[in-house]
């Protein structure tokens, strides 16, 4: 037996909460990325306002997430990922993962040398870890810088001063896993977003 649209819909709210309490972000904060009021989101989330598109498209863009997942459409059968690169500061960020919450993949493409907008060192809570695909990457930690080529990996703890960039004249292609922290502060429309 299918679900009908009331069904599909009051699910909604749960889902978003769910969404916001594994990202640890207040209402506020997520009012501020999706220029929906606190209110309206609060409203969302208990099921007290029918969802709509127009409410949804910012949800699933700060969430990271398909339109899909919001409203729990029904799987395709279809297990491949459909890549949507996502252009911050200069860098590129390829999502490779697709459920909501827990730690991500990705795929994150630093410009050469000389090509980045400049960045200082950045801080957030979690952990990260990387893995160098293509190029030579850059890892400046606290006080010590790295230089790492293809088949090398770093881990590292984030609340620890660091940044990341290409190391040559080539564009540096890392596989990168992080958290929710690192999901806000490397994916979350900003001014100056952290390396």
């Amino acid at each position: 037996m299918s679900a009908t649209p009331k069904d599909v819909l009051a699910g909604v709210g749960p889902r978003l909460h769910a969404l916001r309490q594994a990202r640890n972000i207040s209402l506020a904060t997520l009012a501020a990325e999706t220029g929906l009021t606190a209110s309206t989101l609060s409203r969302l989330e208990n099921g007290k306002l029918r969802p709509t598109l127009e409410q949804l498209l910012p949800l699933a863009r700060a969430y990271s997430v398909p339109l899909d997942d919001l409203v729990a459409a029904p799987p395709t059968g279809d297990p491949r990922i459909h890549l949507r690169p996502i252009r911050r500061s200069g860098f590129t960020v390829v999502p490779l993962t697709r459920r909501p919450g827990g730690i991500q993949a990705y795929k994150v493409i630093y410009p050469p040398t000389g090509t980045a907008a400049t960045t200082t060192l950045q801080t957030h809570d979690g952990y990260e870890w990387f893995y160098v695909l293509n190029g030579h990457a850059r890892l400046i930690l606290g006080d010590q810088e790295y230089r790492l080529g293809p088949g090398e990996a770093a881990e590292f703890d984030t609340r620890t001063p660091h940044q990341i960039s290409s190391a040559g004249a080539q564009p540096a292609e890392l596989l990168t896993l992080f958290g929710a922290q690192g999901e806000r502060a490397h994916l979350s429309p900003s001014p100056t977003l952290p390396n």
